[in-house]
């Protein structure tokens, strides 16, 4: 059986979860708005697509403007910082343990 899954809202919802991994769709929102904070997963990379618009992917050396359907991924402990464009979504995977407690994030 085929399952749909459509998300048009703000920031970050996760699409689906299956055991150890999940896919969210990331938009725009104020939090991807600007450049302010990097953060790292502690537990998993984190890869991020990007289906439509404009996004920047940066880290605590790079700055990356995303090409849309090319993998860019993060690896674990990896600083890093997403901003996209009003009209972007950006697919991103990661595992599916992927929260706060295994999360840190610092403001610049």
């Amino acid at each position: 059986m085929i399952e749909k899954y459509f998300y048009n809202g703000e920031d970050f919802s996760v699409a689906m979860q299956y055991e150890n991994w999940k896919i969210g769709l990331l938009r725009y929102s104020e939090r991807f708005s600007k450049f302010d904070r990097l953060e790292r997963h502690l537990l998993t990379d984190e890869a991020f697509i990007l289906l439509d618009g404009t996004a920047t992917l940066y880290t605590d050396t790079e700055v990356v403007e995303m090409e849309k359907c090319v993998v860019y991924n993060i690896k674990k402990a990896g600083w890093h910082h997403i901003t996209v464009s009003k009209d972007a979504t950006v697919m991103v995977v990661e595992n599916s343990n992927t929260c706060d407690e295994n999360t840190e994030i610092k403001f610049i």
